[in-house]
C-alpha cells in the first residue's frame, strides 16, 4: 500500500524523533537536539544526533541518515509498511482505507495467505500422524527432533495424490486458488489436478512477516526425479525476491550485527542448532540482487557459507559477480567454504559446533576471493598473460558503481598485480610502496635505473583538474582553502574534535600551518577530551602558533567564513564540516587515483589502463564542476 504524505507527516508530528530513537538509545539533551553513541558503529564519543524539529536523525559515524520510519527499518529489519503500521497504531492515526481495487486485491491476498496456512498445517498433521513414521525417522537419523520440527514447522506431505486438494476443497478452498499457489499441477493434458508435493519432507517457505507464502519439499525417494522441490511462482511467491528463514533470523541479525547465507534448508537448520539463528538461504537459484540487498538490510557484510565442493565454489563466484557492482562503503561480502565434501549439517553431526565456528571465522573478504578466482590455477609466467589477468581484473572493477569503493578496488588490484612482477619477485621494491627508513619522494615513483628512457612527455602529475586554478607553493587553491576552513572552525569550535578527532587525524594535508595546527589539535583532544577554547588559544600561545592560525584564516574562502564565528548554529556548522572533510578525502583519494592510472599507462600503454586514466580525469572533472557550480562545498549554507 502507498501511504500518502500527509499521512506519514502526521505520525512524524505525534511520535518526536527522540522518543521513537530514545527507546534504542539513550539520549543526552544538546541544544536543541538529543545527542548519543550510534546505534550502527560501536564509539566512545557520541556522534548520533536526533533533531525533533526537523523530524530526523543523522549518525556522522556511519554517515546513515533518515526519520522514524527508517531508524525502524534500520534497527529492527522491519519493511517500510511494518515501519507506518507500527508506529501509526502507537501514534494512534488511522490508516487510510483502500479503494475498492485494493481492497478486493487485500482480500484475495489474505485469502491466498491463508490458504497456504491451512496447508502448512495439514503437513504438520500429517507428519506427526501415521502417514508420517518414515518422514519422522529420516528427520531423526538427521537428528531433528521435536523441538526444531516445531520451530520450522516441517511437515509430510503422503503420498496421496488428492490427499492436500480434499483436505482443502473440505474446507471450501476452490481448486481454482489451489492451482494458482501452486499446491496442485494442472494442465490442458491433466484431467484431474493432482497435488504437486507428494511423499516428500516440507519446509514451510514465509515472508519477512512470518506468513507461510511457498513450500519446499524434500523427496523421501531415492529415485526421485529432483531431491528438492520449490514453489512455483505464485501471487505470494518470487523466489528471486525471498530468503528463507528471514524471519526467524532477523532478531538474531541484528543482535549480532550479520547474517549468514547458507545453500539450503536443512543447512539453515543445522546453523541454527550450531549456534547461528542468524542464518537464510536462497531457494534453489543462485544469490539474485534482490537477495543480497535483503543480505545488506540485516547486516553490512553478510557471510556466505557455501558446500566445499565445486557446485559451492560456483555459487560463490556467482555471488560474488551478483554483489561486486552494488558494493557501497562498508558494505561487502565474505565468504566461507566449508571442507571439501560437506554441507553445514554434515560438519556440524560429524565435529560438532566448534567445526562450523571455525569455518565462519576463517571468512575470506570479497577482495580475497576476486583475486583468487582470477590467479589460482592460471598461469601468470609470461608478460602477456599477466596482462590478460590485469585486463580481466580492471574490467570487473570498473563495474563498481560506488566511484569510492572502486577507487579502493583499483589501488588494491593494482598493489596485486605490481607484486606479479619480476623485478617484485627479486626483491626490487615495487612503485607504490614506500623505501626503507622513510622518503619524502611520492610513493608512485621508482629509483631511475641506467638505461631508463626519459619520463614520457605525455604523462603529467603536475596538473589535477579537480583543482583547476592558480596555485602556489602551498599547493591548489581549492585543496588548500578547503583544509583551512576545516582546521581554522576547529579551532574555533574545539568542541567539535569529540565528532572529527579520528577524520582530521587521517585527513591529507599540504599546508605546514595546517599540519601543525592539526598535532596541536589533536594533543589538545588526547589530553583534554574537548578543550575549550581558552585552555586551546594558551596552547597555541605556548606553542608559538597563534601567527600559524591567523595565517591559515586568511585562506578560508568568504563564503566559508561564517564557520569561524563563535555563535555559529551547531547543527549547520557539523554539516558544513562533514561535507567538507567529505570532499576533501573524496578529492585526496581522485589524485592519488589519476597518479596510478598516469603511471600504469606510462609503463603500459594498452586500452584498459588508458580507459581508467579517462575514466578518473571524467570523475575529477565531474567533482570540480559540481563545487565550482556551487561556490564550494557550503556557498549555501554561507548564502542562507
Amino acid at each position: 500500500m502507498r501511504y500518502p504524505p500527509h499521512i506519514l507527516e502526521e505520525i512524524r508530528a505525534r511520535l518526536p524523533a527522540s522518543d521513537v530513537v530514545g527507546r534504542r538509545v539513550r539520549l543526552k539533551k544538546a541544544g536543541r537536539e538529543w545527542r548519543g553513541l550510534s546505534p550502527f558503529n560501536a564509539e566512545k564519543s557520541p556522534s548520533f544526533y536526533v533533531n525533533d524539529q526537523k523530524q530526523f536523525y543523522h549518525c556522522f559515524s556511519s554517515g546513515k541518515h533518515g526519520d522514524v520510519f527508517t531508524f525502524l527499518m534500520e534497527t529492527e529489519g522491519l519493511s517500510f509498511p511494518e515501519a507506518v503500521e507500527r508506529l501509526a497504531s502507537e501514534a494512534g492515526v488511522s490508516l487510510p482505507t483502500p479503494s475498492a481495487d485494493t481492497r478486493e486485491m487485500e482480500t484475495k491476498r489474505a485469502g491466498a495467505l491463508e490458504v497456504m496456512e491451512m496447508a502448512a498445517a495439514f503437513y504438520e498433521a500429517q507428519l506427526a500422524g501415521r502417514a508420517g513414521i518414515e518422514a519422522r525417522a529420516y528427520l531423526d537419523r538427521r537428528q531433528l527432533g521435536l523441538d526444531t520440527r516445531a520451530r520450522f514447522r516441517l511437515g509430510y506431505a503422503p503420498s496421496d495424490r488428492y490427499a492436500l486438494r480434499d483436505h482443502l476443497a473440505a474446507k471450501d478452498v476452490a481448486k481454482e486458488m489451489m492451482a494458482e499457489l501452486g499446491l496442485l499441477v494442472t494442465g490442458d493434458d491433466i484431467k484431474v489436478p493432482f497435488d504437486k508435493f507428494r511423499d516428500r519432507v516440507m519446509f514451510p517457505i514465509t515472508d519477512s512477516r512470518g506468513r507461510v507464502v511457498a513450500f519446499g519439499g524434500r523427496a523421501m525417494q531415492a529415485d526421485a526425479k529432483a531431491k528438492y522441490m520449490n514453489s512455483p511462482e505464485t501471487p505470494l511467491f518470487h523466489k528471486g525476491q525471498i530468503l528463507y528463514n528471514l524471519h526467524g533470523a532477523r532478531k538474531a541479525a541484528h543482535d549480532r550485527g550479520t547474517i549468514i547465507a547458507v545453500e539450503g534448508y536443512v543447512d539453515v537448520i543445522a546453523m541454527t542448532l550450531a549456534g547461528h539463528p542468524n542464518a537464510v538461504a536462497p531457494l534453489g537459484t543462485a544469490l539474485t540482487e534482490e537477495q543480497v540487498a535483503l543480505l545488506w538490510r540485516h547486516g553490512d557484510e553478510p557471510i556466505l557459507c557455501f558446500d566445499g565442493d565445486g557446485a559451492g565454489q560456483r555459487a560463490a563466484f556467482r555471488a560474488l559477480d551478483v554483489a561486486l557492482p552494488g558494493l557501497t562503503p562498508g558494505k561487502s561480502l565474505r565468504f566461507a567454504m566449508l571442507p571439501e565434501g560437506q554441507d553445514p549439517d554434515d560438519l556440524l553431526r560429524s565435529e560438532g559446533k566448534a567445526a562450523i565456528d571455525r569455518v565462519l571465522e576463517g571468512a575470506r573478504p570479497l577482495v580475497e576471493v576476486l583475486w583468487s578466482r582470477a590467479t589460482e590455477g592460471a598461469p601468470l609466467d609470461t608478460p602477456e598473460r599477466r596482462a590478460g589477468l590485469a585486463k580481466t581484473l580492471r574490467e570487473m572493477v570498473a563495474g563498481i558503481r560506488d566511484e569510492t569503493v572502486r577507487g579502493f578496488y583499483r589501488d588494491e588490484i593494482e598493489g596485486r598485480l605490481r607484486a606479479l612482477s619480476p623485478q617484485a619477485n627479486q626483491g626490487r621494491r615495487g612503485p607504490w610502496e614506500p623505501r626503507q627508513g622513510g622518503a619524502s619522494r611520492p610513493a608512485y615513483q621508482r629509483t631511475p635505473r641506467p638505461g631508463d628512457p626519459p619520463p614520457s612527455p605525455r604523462i603529467t602529475t603536475k596538473f589535477n583538474p579537480l583543482y583547476a586554478g592558480e596555485t602556489n607553493a602551498a599547493g591548489p587553491v581549492a585543496f588548500r582553502d578547503r583544509e583551512a576552513m576545516i582546521v581554522s572552525s576547529l579551532l574555533v569550535h574545539p568542541e567539535l574534535l569529540g565528532i572529527e578527532a579520528e577524520d582530521l587525524a587521517e585527513l591529507e594535508l599540504g599546508d605546514l600551518d595546517a599540519q601543525a595546527l592539526r598535532s596541536l589539535l589533536l594533543d589538545s583532544h588526547a589530553d583534554a577530551g574537548q578543550p575549550d577554547v581558552e585552555v586551546l588559544e594558551a596552547r597555541l600561545r605556548r606553542a608559538g602558533l597563534a601567527e600559524a592560525a591567523t595565517r591559515l584564516a586568511t585562506h578560508v574562502r568568504p563564503g566559508d567564513r561564517w564557520t569561524l564565528d563563535a555563535h555559529a548554529d551547531p547543527v549547520r556548522l557539523e554539516d558544513a564540516l562533514r561535507q567538507a572533510v567529505i570532499l576533501h578525502r573524496k578529492s585526496g583519494a581522485l589524485n592519488s587515483e589519476l597518479r596510478l592510472a598516469e603511471h600504469a599507462l606510462a609503463e603500459d600503454f594498452t586500452e584498459a589502463n588508458f580507459a581508467w586514466l579517462c575514466d578518473v580525469k571524467q570523475r575529477m572533472a565531474v567533482v570540480a564542476g559540481a563545487e565550482a557550480e556551487e561556490g564550494g562545498p557550503d556557498a549555501d549554507a554561507a548564502a542562507g
